[in-house]
Protein backbone atom coordinates (compact mmCIF):
# COMPACT_ATOMS: atom_id res chain seq x y z
CA UNK A 1 0.00 0.00 0.00
CA UNK A 2 1.45 3.36 -1.00
CA UNK A 3 1.49 6.44 1.21
CA UNK A 4 -0.99 8.07 -1.18
CA UNK A 5 -3.40 5.15 -0.86
CA UNK A 6 -3.09 5.18 2.92
CA UNK A 7 -3.86 8.90 2.97
CA UNK A 8 -6.97 8.34 0.81
CA UNK A 9 -8.17 5.52 3.06
CA UNK A 10 -7.58 7.57 6.20
CA UNK A 11 -9.62 10.38 4.69
CA UNK A 12 -12.55 7.97 4.26
CA UNK A 13 -12.25 7.04 7.95
CA UNK A 14 -11.84 10.66 9.04
CA UNK A 15 -14.92 11.81 7.11
CA UNK A 16 -17.04 8.89 8.33
CA UNK A 17 -16.13 9.45 11.98
CA UNK A 18 -16.71 13.19 11.60
CA UNK A 19 -20.22 12.39 10.35
CA UNK A 20 -20.82 10.10 13.33
CA UNK A 21 -19.60 12.78 15.73
CA UNK A 22 -21.85 15.39 14.11
CA UNK A 23 -24.83 13.01 14.43
CA UNK A 24 -24.18 11.72 17.93
CA UNK A 25 -27.60 12.95 19.01
CA UNK A 26 -29.13 10.44 16.57
CA UNK A 27 -27.23 7.63 18.30
CA UNK A 28 -28.50 8.71 21.73
CA UNK A 29 -30.91 6.46 23.62
CA UNK A 30 -34.40 7.90 23.88
CA UNK A 31 -37.07 7.44 26.51
CA UNK A 32 -38.23 4.27 24.74
CA UNK A 33 -34.91 2.45 25.29
CA UNK A 34 -36.38 0.55 28.25
CA UNK A 35 -39.96 0.33 26.95
CA UNK A 36 -41.46 -3.14 26.65
CA UNK A 37 -42.48 -2.37 23.07
CA UNK A 38 -39.38 -0.32 22.25
CA UNK A 39 -37.78 -0.57 18.82
CA UNK A 40 -34.37 -2.06 19.54
CA UNK A 41 -33.21 -1.55 15.95
CA UNK A 42 -33.72 2.18 16.35
CA UNK A 43 -32.23 2.57 19.82
CA UNK A 44 -29.75 0.00 21.11
CA UNK A 45 -28.60 -1.30 17.73
CA UNK A 46 -27.19 2.01 16.40
CA UNK A 47 -25.54 2.78 19.75
CA UNK A 48 -24.05 -0.70 19.95
CA UNK A 49 -22.66 -0.49 16.44
CA UNK A 50 -21.16 2.91 17.18
CA UNK A 51 -19.45 1.43 20.23
CA UNK A 52 -18.26 -1.66 18.36
CA UNK A 53 -16.71 0.29 15.51
CA UNK A 54 -15.10 2.89 17.75
CA UNK A 55 -13.64 0.19 20.01
CA UNK A 56 -11.94 -1.34 16.96
CA UNK A 57 -10.76 2.02 15.64
CA UNK A 58 -9.11 2.89 18.97
CA UNK A 59 -7.32 -0.47 18.93
CA UNK A 60 -6.13 0.03 15.33
CA UNK A 61 -4.78 3.55 15.84
CA UNK A 62 -2.16 5.09 18.17
CA UNK A 63 -3.36 7.45 20.93
CA UNK A 64 -1.97 10.54 19.18
CA UNK A 65 -3.91 9.81 16.00
CA UNK A 66 -6.94 12.11 15.45
CA UNK A 67 -8.95 9.03 14.44
CA UNK A 68 -8.20 7.52 17.86
CA UNK A 69 -9.20 10.74 19.62
CA UNK A 70 -12.52 10.98 17.79
CA UNK A 71 -13.34 7.30 18.32
CA UNK A 72 -12.44 7.51 22.03
CA UNK A 73 -14.73 10.49 22.46
CA UNK A 74 -17.60 8.63 20.80
CA UNK A 75 -16.96 5.59 22.98
CA UNK A 76 -17.19 7.71 26.10
CA UNK A 77 -20.43 9.19 24.76
CA UNK A 78 -21.86 5.70 24.16
CA UNK A 79 -20.98 4.61 27.70
CA UNK A 80 -22.63 7.71 29.17
CA UNK A 81 -25.77 6.89 27.19
CA UNK A 82 -26.01 3.62 29.12
CA UNK A 83 -25.83 5.44 32.44
CA UNK A 84 -22.28 4.15 32.89
CA UNK A 85 -23.67 0.63 32.53
CA UNK A 86 -26.70 0.97 34.83
CA UNK A 87 -29.16 0.65 31.95
CA UNK A 88 -27.74 -2.78 31.10
CA UNK A 89 -28.62 -3.98 34.58
CA UNK A 90 -32.15 -2.58 34.22
CA UNK A 91 -32.52 -4.24 30.81
CA UNK A 92 -31.31 -7.54 32.21
CA UNK A 93 -34.04 -7.42 34.83
CA UNK A 94 -36.70 -6.44 32.32
CA UNK A 95 -35.65 -8.94 29.63
CA UNK A 96 -33.46 -11.54 31.33
CA UNK A 97 -33.26 -13.83 28.29
CA UNK A 98 -32.63 -11.16 25.66
CA UNK A 99 -29.11 -11.36 24.25
CA UNK A 100 -28.89 -7.92 22.63
CA UNK A 101 -28.01 -6.09 25.88
CA UNK A 102 -25.02 -8.40 26.38
CA UNK A 103 -23.94 -7.96 22.75
CA UNK A 104 -23.96 -4.18 23.11
CA UNK A 105 -22.27 -4.39 26.50
CA UNK A 106 -19.55 -6.65 25.08
CA UNK A 107 -18.59 -3.99 22.54
CA UNK A 108 -18.04 -1.48 25.34
CA UNK A 109 -16.35 -4.04 27.59
CA UNK A 110 -13.81 -4.65 24.81
CA UNK A 111 -12.82 -1.00 25.20
CA UNK A 112 -12.48 -1.27 28.98
CA UNK A 113 -15.93 -0.11 30.12
CA UNK A 114 -17.23 -2.59 32.70
CA UNK A 115 -20.16 -2.91 35.08
CA UNK A 116 -19.49 -5.76 37.55
CA UNK A 117 -23.07 -5.96 38.83
CA UNK A 118 -24.42 -6.43 35.31
CA UNK A 119 -21.82 -9.09 34.54
CA UNK A 120 -22.70 -10.98 37.72
CA UNK A 121 -26.44 -10.84 37.00
CA UNK A 122 -26.00 -11.97 33.40
CA UNK A 123 -23.67 -14.80 34.41
CA UNK A 124 -26.45 -16.12 36.66
CA UNK A 125 -28.98 -16.11 33.82
CA UNK A 126 -26.44 -17.66 31.42
CA UNK A 127 -26.31 -20.75 33.62
CA UNK A 128 -30.00 -21.47 33.02
CA UNK A 129 -31.26 -23.95 30.43
CA UNK A 130 -33.54 -21.20 29.12
CA UNK A 131 -30.55 -19.09 28.09
CA UNK A 132 -28.50 -21.97 26.74
CA UNK A 133 -31.37 -23.35 24.66
CA UNK A 134 -32.45 -20.08 23.07
CA UNK A 135 -32.84 -20.83 19.37
CA UNK A 136 -30.63 -18.68 17.16
CA UNK A 137 -29.11 -18.86 13.71
CA UNK A 138 -25.52 -20.16 13.88
CA UNK A 139 -23.87 -16.84 13.04
CA UNK A 140 -25.84 -15.10 15.79
CA UNK A 141 -25.05 -17.92 18.21
CA UNK A 142 -21.34 -17.50 17.49
CA UNK A 143 -21.69 -13.78 18.18
CA UNK A 144 -23.41 -14.44 21.50
CA UNK A 145 -20.69 -16.90 22.54
CA UNK A 146 -18.07 -14.24 21.82
CA UNK A 147 -20.12 -11.61 23.67
CA UNK A 148 -20.26 -13.91 26.67
CA UNK A 149 -16.46 -14.21 26.66
CA UNK A 150 -16.00 -10.44 26.50
CA UNK A 151 -18.63 -9.99 29.21
CA UNK A 152 -16.80 -12.32 31.58
CA UNK A 153 -19.17 -15.30 31.17
CA UNK A 154 -17.66 -18.75 30.75
CA UNK A 155 -20.03 -21.70 30.57
CA UNK A 156 -20.39 -25.13 28.99
CA UNK A 157 -22.47 -26.11 26.00
CA UNK A 158 -21.69 -26.43 22.27
CA UNK A 159 -18.17 -25.24 21.55
CA UNK A 160 -17.19 -22.48 19.18
CA UNK A 161 -15.91 -24.92 16.54
CA UNK A 162 -19.20 -26.81 16.47
CA UNK A 163 -21.17 -23.59 16.07
CA UNK A 164 -18.74 -22.22 13.47
CA UNK A 165 -19.14 -25.23 11.20
CA UNK A 166 -22.90 -24.65 11.06
CA UNK A 167 -22.48 -21.12 9.66
CA UNK A 168 -22.50 -20.37 5.93
CA UNK A 169 -18.78 -19.59 5.83
CA UNK A 170 -17.81 -22.38 8.21
CA UNK A 171 -19.42 -24.94 5.91
CA UNK A 172 -17.29 -23.85 2.91
CA UNK A 173 -20.28 -23.62 0.55
CA UNK A 174 -20.21 -23.52 -3.23
CA UNK A 175 -18.86 -20.02 -3.99
CA UNK A 176 -21.58 -19.33 -6.55
CA UNK A 177 -24.19 -19.47 -3.75
CA UNK A 178 -22.88 -16.14 -2.43
CA UNK A 179 -25.58 -13.47 -2.23
CA UNK A 180 -26.50 -10.58 0.04
CA UNK A 181 -27.56 -12.50 3.15
CA UNK A 182 -24.67 -14.95 2.80
CA UNK A 183 -22.30 -12.01 2.45
CA UNK A 184 -23.41 -10.43 5.71
CA UNK A 185 -23.30 -13.81 7.43
CA UNK A 186 -19.71 -14.50 6.34
CA UNK A 187 -18.45 -11.03 7.30
CA UNK A 188 -19.89 -11.34 10.78
CA UNK A 189 -18.39 -14.79 11.25
CA UNK A 190 -14.98 -13.25 10.49
CA UNK A 191 -15.69 -10.29 12.78
CA UNK A 192 -16.61 -12.64 15.63
CA UNK A 193 -13.55 -14.87 15.08
CA UNK A 194 -11.17 -11.91 14.90
CA UNK A 195 -12.78 -9.92 17.72
CA UNK A 196 -13.74 -7.28 15.18
CA UNK A 197 -10.30 -6.99 13.63
CA UNK A 198 -8.38 -7.10 16.90
CA UNK A 199 -7.24 -10.77 16.85
CA UNK A 200 -5.58 -11.55 13.53
CA UNK A 201 -5.14 -15.30 14.06
CA UNK A 202 -8.74 -16.23 14.78
CA UNK A 203 -9.79 -17.58 11.37
CA UNK A 204 -9.02 -21.30 10.77
CA UNK A 205 -6.64 -22.09 7.90
CA UNK A 206 -9.26 -23.78 5.71
CA UNK A 207 -11.52 -20.73 5.93
CA UNK A 208 -8.57 -18.46 5.18
CA UNK A 209 -7.74 -20.48 2.08
CA UNK A 210 -11.38 -20.40 0.98
CA UNK A 211 -11.54 -16.62 1.42
CA UNK A 212 -8.24 -16.21 -0.44
CA UNK A 213 -9.83 -17.86 -3.47
CA UNK A 214 -13.24 -16.22 -3.46
CA UNK A 215 -13.24 -12.95 -1.51
CA UNK A 216 -11.70 -10.99 -4.44
CA UNK A 217 -14.54 -11.98 -6.78
CA UNK A 218 -17.26 -11.33 -4.21
CA UNK A 219 -15.84 -7.93 -3.30
CA UNK A 220 -15.47 -6.91 -6.93
CA UNK A 221 -19.08 -7.95 -7.59
CA UNK A 222 -20.40 -5.93 -4.63
CA UNK A 223 -18.42 -2.85 -5.67
CA UNK A 224 -19.76 -3.13 -9.22
CA UNK A 225 -23.29 -3.38 -7.81
CA UNK A 226 -22.58 -0.28 -5.64
CA UNK A 227 -23.50 -2.22 -2.51
CA UNK A 228 -21.37 0.07 -0.35
CA UNK A 229 -22.37 -1.28 3.05
CA UNK A 230 -21.55 -4.89 2.20
CA UNK A 231 -18.46 -3.80 0.26
CA UNK A 232 -17.11 -2.06 3.36
CA UNK A 233 -17.76 -5.15 5.46
CA UNK A 234 -15.86 -7.26 2.93
CA UNK A 235 -13.02 -4.70 2.93
CA UNK A 236 -12.89 -5.08 6.71
CA UNK A 237 -12.65 -8.85 6.26
CA UNK A 238 -9.76 -8.37 3.84
CA UNK A 239 -7.98 -6.26 6.47
CA UNK A 240 -8.69 -8.72 9.30
CA UNK A 241 -7.50 -12.03 7.81
CA UNK A 242 -3.75 -12.50 7.30
CA UNK A 243 -2.70 -14.55 4.30
CA UNK A 244 -5.09 -13.18 1.72
CA UNK A 245 -3.55 -12.32 -1.68
CA UNK A 246 -2.38 -8.79 -2.44
CA UNK A 247 -5.05 -8.51 -5.15
CA UNK A 248 -7.90 -9.47 -2.79
CA UNK A 249 -8.92 -5.80 -2.88
CA UNK A 250 -9.39 -4.14 -6.28
CA UNK A 251 -6.94 -1.30 -6.82
CA UNK A 252 -9.71 1.28 -7.12
CA UNK A 253 -11.89 -0.02 -4.26
CA UNK A 254 -11.22 2.83 -1.86
CA UNK A 255 -11.43 5.42 -4.60
CA UNK A 256 -14.94 4.17 -5.33
CA UNK A 257 -15.91 4.18 -1.65
CA UNK A 258 -14.62 7.74 -1.31
CA UNK A 259 -16.59 8.84 -4.37
CA UNK A 260 -19.77 7.39 -2.86
CA UNK A 261 -19.41 9.46 0.34
CA UNK A 262 -21.16 12.80 0.37
CA UNK A 263 -19.53 16.02 1.56
CA UNK A 264 -20.51 15.29 5.18
CA UNK A 265 -18.81 11.89 5.15
CA UNK A 266 -22.05 9.91 5.00
CA UNK A 267 -22.03 6.74 2.88
CA UNK A 268 -25.25 5.28 1.48
CA UNK A 269 -25.98 1.62 1.97
CA UNK A 270 -26.03 1.30 -1.80
CA UNK A 271 -26.42 3.36 -4.94
CA UNK A 272 -25.73 7.07 -5.37
CA UNK A 273 -24.14 9.33 -2.74
CA UNK A 274 -26.35 9.88 0.25
CA UNK A 275 -28.92 12.66 0.20
CA UNK A 276 -28.16 14.94 3.16
CA UNK A 277 -31.88 15.00 3.87
CA UNK A 278 -32.12 11.19 3.89
CA UNK A 279 -32.96 9.65 7.24
CA UNK A 280 -30.27 8.63 9.69
CA UNK A 281 -31.41 5.01 9.53
CA UNK A 282 -30.54 4.73 5.83
CA UNK A 283 -26.84 5.42 6.13
CA UNK A 284 -25.53 5.21 9.69
CA UNK A 285 -24.47 1.56 9.39
CA UNK A 286 -22.68 1.92 6.05
CA UNK A 287 -20.92 5.06 7.28
CA UNK A 288 -19.71 3.26 10.40
CA UNK A 289 -18.57 0.31 8.29
CA UNK A 290 -16.56 2.70 6.11
CA UNK A 291 -14.79 4.03 9.21
CA UNK A 292 -14.23 0.50 10.52
CA UNK A 293 -12.82 -0.94 7.29
CA UNK A 294 -10.72 2.13 6.53
CA UNK A 295 -9.13 2.24 9.99
CA UNK A 296 -8.24 -1.46 9.84
CA UNK A 297 -6.85 -1.12 6.32
CA UNK A 298 -4.86 2.02 7.04
CA UNK A 299 -3.39 0.30 10.05
CA UNK A 300 -1.75 -2.17 7.67
CA UNK A 301 -0.17 0.51 5.53
CA UNK A 302 2.27 3.33 5.93
CA UNK A 303 2.85 4.73 9.42
CA UNK A 304 0.23 7.28 10.42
Amino acid sequence: MTATQTTEIRQVARAALAWAAAHRADFALGEDALAADGQVNGTWKPLGELAQVCASVTRATPPADPLHTCASDLLAFAWRQTGDGELFLLLQRLEPFATYPLEVYAALAAAGFRHPAYEAATATVARTRGWQLTEQEPTRRLGVLKAEERGGIHRGGPGEEQVLRRTWLGGLPEPWTFERSAGYALTHVVFHLTDWGRAAGGVPSDLTSYLAHWLPAWLDTCLDARMWDLSCELLAVAASVPGLPDDAVPADAWERIAAAQDVTGALPEEGDPADPEQSFAHHYHSTLMAAFAAALTAGQGAPV
